[in-house]
């Protein structure tokens, strides 16, 4: 938990993430990695030299056999975070009414138009997101291999048309230890439903990642090491990219 809460300080203080009197969403999926996040950002609440309040924003997508929202809820009320639940039915619309052949882009968007609505709704500034160093170096792979560019998200984007900013604290943590870490503390991880979960490109890339790692320990820690050191714009500590940049 220490690890935990001191890689997620690390990432806040290296990007300038959290400000005073700061309202953050998390956005709870029930995986891991978000389960992970929002722990590790209560436990930080309670030291920060700057005051933030928290609100947990989970959506159900629609899925049958859909996870135990209960489970979330009741860990958030031992976190003391406030937790809402908003049923949507984007899983039926992309898969079912649509058909969509490449589904995740599409199912990107809507949860995040739907977590930044609910987000202001709530009176949040704020968007923490669970994305951690690993999907970080697979976003750089993903763009050079199919987009033929050197990139990936931002640890911190200003969204101009919400008001909002995203935050990404993990982005100093692997997902190795994100996993060590959920089952350690028994956080009420949840089966994703989705019928797209491990068939898609970023799965791939992951795979491959993996296959290298082990023959070259550290790999994506160099991997990662290169992206901040690259001067790409975002990734230098007090910048924040707009949308759309």
């Amino acid at each position: 938990m220490k690890r935990l809460q001191g890689l997620i300080r690390s990432a806040v203080e290296a990007y300038g993430m959290i400000e005073e009197g700061d309202r953050i969403a998390v956005g709870l999926s029930g995986g891991k990695d978000s389960l992970a996040l929002l722990t590790g950002l209560a436990g930080l609440r309670d030291y920060y030299p700057a005051n933030f309040s928290l609100q947990a924003i989970t959506l159900d997508l629609g899925f049958e056999g859909g996870g135990d929202f209960d489970a979330l809820a009741a860990h958030c009320a031992r976190l003391e975070v406030p937790f809402l639940l908003e049923r949507t039915e984007i899983g039926p619309l992309i898969f079912d009414r649509r058909a969509e052949r490449h589904p995740c882009a599409l199912c990107a968007r809507l949860r995040r138009g739907a977590l930044n609505r609910l987000a202001v709704q709530q009176g949040c500034n704020k968007v923490a997101l669970g994305h951690h160093l690993d999907d970080a170096v697979e976003t750089l792979l993903l763009m050079l291999f199919y987009e033929g560019r050197l990139g990936s998200f931002y640890p911190v984007t200003a969204l101009s048309r919400t008001g909002l900013t995203v935050i990404r604290p993990l982005i100093l943590m692997e997902e190795r230890e994100v996993a060590r870490l959920a089952a350690r503390l028994r956080l009420p991880v949840m089966y994703n439903p989705c019928c797209a979960n491990g068939n898609t490109k970023r799965q791939e890339v992951k795979q491959l990642l993996a296959e290298l790692e082990r023959g070259n320990p550290g790999l994506r820690r160099r991997i990662f090491g290169a992206l901040r050191r690259s001067g790409l714009y975002g990734w230098g500590a007090e910048e924040t990219p707009a949308e759309g940049e």
